[in-house]
């Protein structure tokens, strides 16, 4: 176990963050504007270099103490996702690394012997869809690298909570490699992460949630609660769209952070509003840690996101017949 982790995963991170950002390099990989652009000028999208770079660096004193299931998936998913953000790969080729990654993630944790069959079937697509969501939510300033921060946060309290000071010196350090990219991240942006960063961190969302499951650190509803501001928000967009024959791989910006921003919230705002939600619910899962299944908790948090959302809806509608009077 190093302490030393999180401050070298920090530092790496906003260091070749900042170098990278006055190189050519960063300079020739601008954020392409698109239709799920929230921002009006090109931003380089290299920031999941750096981001990696923190994390492995501040992993690589603990060694020891890695699961070659968690390490390796990661890296492969990095390499095509940095591939994707410099040659824009296929939808094919990107879900096919994803659902590797996932596999190898499922199959080598043991999850087949110690959950059951049922179990490891269901996680594989869930551990897809959690490396795309995070590929959905990472949109706006602050917002991808501030879920990483307060998740894997949470994940490292449950874990001393749990005595295991080794599991949350792992988590701490990916959460740390978070807070040094939100040094350039947060409003007004200067550098977004990219596939190379929002891919991974989707995956570890999954895999150190996993893994600590399988510690006995943690219920199967723990990592759910705890990334539900992400989870929420990018599963019920994607389902309303799925339901009216959208397809899910299309740009769009339907995404409730989005249409907060079209509405005129700044992105700053946006950010520390979903950094609250993060907040509220990473501390309510801790405090029902030893619930088996917290029911009054997630009826909570279910009435505040339905209440949210149908707010944001009304106000949406609202917004749309505004703007068709003005034309």
């Amino acid at each position: 176990m190093s302490h030393y982790s999180p401050i070298v995963a920090a530092l790496v991170t906003m260091l070749l963050t900042t170098l990278i950002l006055i190189s050519k390099f960063g300079k020739e990989m601008p954020d392409a504007l698109n239709d799920t652009s929230v921002h009006d000028a090109p931003i380089p999208r290299i920031g999941g270099v750096a981001v990696m770079a923190g994390l492995l660096s501040g992993w690589a004193l603990m060694l020891t103490s890695l699961k070659w299931w968690i390490v390796l998936p990661l890296i492969g998913l990095f390499i095509v996702s940095l591939l994707d953000d410099m040659r824009n790969l296929s939808v094919k080729q990107c879900l096919s690394a994803h659902v590797a990654a996932s596999v190898i993630l499922v199959v080598g944790s043991g999850v087949f012997v110690q959950q059951g069959l049922i179990a490891a079937l269901l996680l594989i697509p869930l551990t897809v869809w959690m490396i795309n969501l995070y590929d959905f939510m990472d949109g706006a300033d602050g917002l991808a690298g501030g879920m990483s921060l307060f998740g894997f946060s949470m994940y490292g309290a449950a874990a001393l909570i749990a005595h295991d000071d080794t599991q949350a010196m792992l988590n701490f350090t990916v959460g740390a490699a978070s807070l040094g990219f939100l040094y350039n991240n947060f409003h007004p942006a200067k550098v977004f992460m990219g596939d190379a960063g929002s891919a991974p961190l989707g995956f570890l969302a999954a895999g150190m949630g996993l893994w600590g499951w399988q510690l006995g650190y943690w219920t199967a509803w723990f990592p759910l609660l705890v990334f539900s501001p992400f989870i929420v928000d990018a599963s019920v967009t994607q389902i309303r769209r799925t339901l009216r024959g959208a397809k899910i791989a299309e740009a769009h910006r339907e995404h409730y952070y989005q249409r907060a921003i079209e509405m005129g919230w700044s992105q700053s705002n946006v950010a520390l509003t979903e950094y609250a939600l993060m907040l509220g619910a990473g501390v309510t899962a801790l405090s029902v840690l030893d619930q088996a299944v917290p029911w009054v908790a997630l009826l909570i948090w279910a009435a505040i996101y339905g209440g949210l959302m149908l707010a944001l809806d009304a106000a949406w509608k609202k917004f749309m017949r505004a703007q068709d009077a003005q034309r």
